[in-house]
């Protein structure tokens, strides 16, 4: 007894940042950096590391891995989220800009199908006023909708931007340099917030889901695109051995980096399956929380509400 007792008085007798910091040695968590095993901090070092690596080839190796699938399957987020002028949506990890572009896209689309409707019942409008409604929709074809682009990664983020400037997106788009498990943002400021293939990399997906939640407004909705888990069992044996054997190869061929690649295919195997994802953004505390396979699960599209 009279050990124990000196050994508590030691220990409240050190000071209390030594308390922590051996804390923290003994309790870092292990995790996954695809197959292997690494600390937190390494885990977010790494993956910073390979976005960083692949930032200038991303766009070309997502045609080259997906064989151009990839646009499909964001064009199906996007469907699904069916946003209307005036929707401010936030897009995490969407650094190259694929979903943003694809939003502005789909709100011009839907604004101009608004003015043709408007104008085709009201026939008895002027040349006038028709023409000043037209010039007006162009001074406002987004009615007022924003998308943020955040991205931990400056690179990434570079590489969206330059393609921003050169498609010529440049109305209610604006990118920011944010970490998913601490968003710079305010409480309930979003409509949408999307994640497209990011989720896989984020370090502590519960504290990343924990801000999705947070940012959203009431009635916000939660949208993640990422790879799954394949049902079908001939189509997984299919599926993996293309992903090992033939992804990493063209990473090299086309990129020059075979480890990053390597490691994106690891990760999609680490990567909860369907049932616990939905798990986990439903302990985020999201309603009407639910999922949709494409192609038998390669990726799955899982959505939530803020209620």
């Amino acid at each position: 007894v009279r050990l124990w007792r000196c050994r508590c008085r030691a220990l409240l007798s050190r000071p209390a940042g030594a308390v922590r910091a051996r804390r923290g040695l003994a309790a870092g968590p292990e995790m996954h950096f695809g197959f292997q095993s690494v600390t937190e901090e390494e885990r977010r070092e790494k993956i910073y590391q390979v976005f960083e690596n692949v930032a200038k080839k991303y766009d070309v190796m997502n045609d080259s891995m997906t064989l151009g699938i990839h646009r499909v399957w964001k064009d199906i987020l996007m469907h699904k989220m069916n946003p209307c002028p005036g929707t401010l949506l936030l897009d995490v990890a969407g650094g190259t800009g694929d979903i943003a572009f694809r939003f502005i896209n789909y709100v011009r689309s839907v604004r101009q199908r608004q003015l043709q409707r408007k104008l085709k019942h009201h026939q008895d409008l002027s040349w006038q006023e028709i023409f000043e409604s037209y010039q007006k929709d162009k001074f406002n074809s987004l009615g007022d909708s924003q998308v943020v682009v955040c991205d931990i990664n400056r690179e990434m983020l570079k590489v969206g931007k330059q393609k921003a400037q050169h498609l010529g997106y440049s109305e209610g788009l604006s990118w920011v340099l944010g970490n998913a498990e601490e968003l710079p943002f305010d409480d309930d400021k979003f409509d949408v917030y999307t994640i497209a293939f990011g989720i896989r990399n984020v370090t502590r997906i519960d504290l990343a889901l924990q801000e999705a939640y947070r940012v959203l407004k009431p009635g916000g909705r939660f949208l993640c695109l990422e790879f799954s888990h394949v049902s079908n069992p001939l189509l997984s044996r299919l599926y993996d051995l293309y992903s090992f054997q033939v992804i990493p190869v063209l990473g090299e061929v086309i990129a020059g980096d075979w480890r990053s690649y390597q490691y994106l295919v690891e990760s999609i195997r680490q990567f909860p399956p369907q049932e616990e994802l939905k798990a986990m953004i439903e302990d985020a505390g999201f309603f009407k929380v639910d999922y949709e396979n494409l192609n038998f699960g390669i990726v799955a599209i899982h959505s939530g509400f803020k209620l």
